[in-house]
């Protein structure tokens, strides 16, 4: 049988692992569509290769940067008794607007040239010495050198600050926006979702496919609950608790599994 290569062929592949079509599996193709939608939801949350790690740059126009420098106002009606009734607070719009696959955002890279930087910059200056052995220096503590004059760039030399959020879409940049150049690029560094439409191997990931079928197993044996104790043709009393029950365990260990062995640290999608 082929390999799952679609939406499609993923519920197909799921039902055939449930027992279809030797055995008729009660769960409505909607429903059949939201468990497969969940289990994609899980994996670009908790597996790695759900996401993955990309450069976007974002063209900063002269427009964009009047824009950037407008406020959203807002009216406050709190409930309760106040002196002061419907309170507006401004909100600048220093942000730009992502796409609906950005999962985190790590950092944006200095708009600066850090090929001019002088003697007397610090960085230069913690840099001059690193490695002045190269037979004698160990590259465990040549590593560590190299992250706590990271850690030192960003707090000592400035990073720009930036608050991001998935379900806003928007990555706020706390900086002057004046100090970016007309037409100047932002090179953004964060983690983006892997769409299956396009990269169709995605849906024949041997952890997706189990934790979809253990889902859909689950949803069946929900469905068959209202049936509880019915008996079919010949006797046969099916027994949705316990398929319920078996479901959830393995949904229980699938979650584990991905939590404990494929889940991206979280310190590496944080900027």
């Amino acid at each position: 049988m082929a390999e799952p290569n679609s939406k499609a062929s993923l519920k197909e592949y799921v039902k055939r692992k449930l027992g279809a079509p030797v055995l008729e599996i009660n769960v409505d193709d909607d429903q059949l569509d939201d468990r497969i939608d969940e289990a994609l939801q899980y994996f670009y949350t908790y597996h790695y290769d759900g996401t993955i790690k990309v450069y976007l740059k974002h063209l900063i126009t002269d427009t964009k940067k009047t824009g950037m420098k407008e406020n959203e106002t807002f009216t406050e009606s709190a409930a309760g008794s106040h002196d002061y009734d419907d309170e507006q607070v401004l909100q600048q719009k220093n942000y730009i607007v992502l796409p609906d696959f950005v999962t985190s955002v790590i950092r944006i890279f200095p708009m600066n040239d850090n090929a001019t930087t002088n003697m007397f910059d610090l960085r230069y200056q913690l840099r001059l010495n690193d490695l002045y052995d190269l037979t004698s220096t160990n590259i465990l503590y040549y590593e560590q050198v190299q992250q706590h004059i990271a850690t030192l760039d960003r707090v000592l030399v400035g990073r720009v600050p930036t608050r991001f959020n998935q379900h806003m879409n928007r990555l706020y940049l706390d900086m002057d926006v004046d100090t970016i150049n007309e037409n100047e690029y932002i090179v953004i560094e964060c983690y983006r979702k892997i769409d299956p439409t396009t990269f169709t191997d995605v849906y024949n990931d041997m952890w997706l496919k189990r934790y979809a079928t253990a889902l859909v197993k689950y949803q069946w044996g929900e469905n068959l609950s209202k049936f509880q104790g019915i008996a079919l043709p010949g006797g046969v009393t099916l027994d949705a608790s316990q398929m319920k029950s078996e479901a959830q365990e393995e949904i229980q260990k699938l979650e584990e599994e991905s939590r404990l062995n494929h889940e991206m640290p979280v310190m590496d999608m944080i900027g």
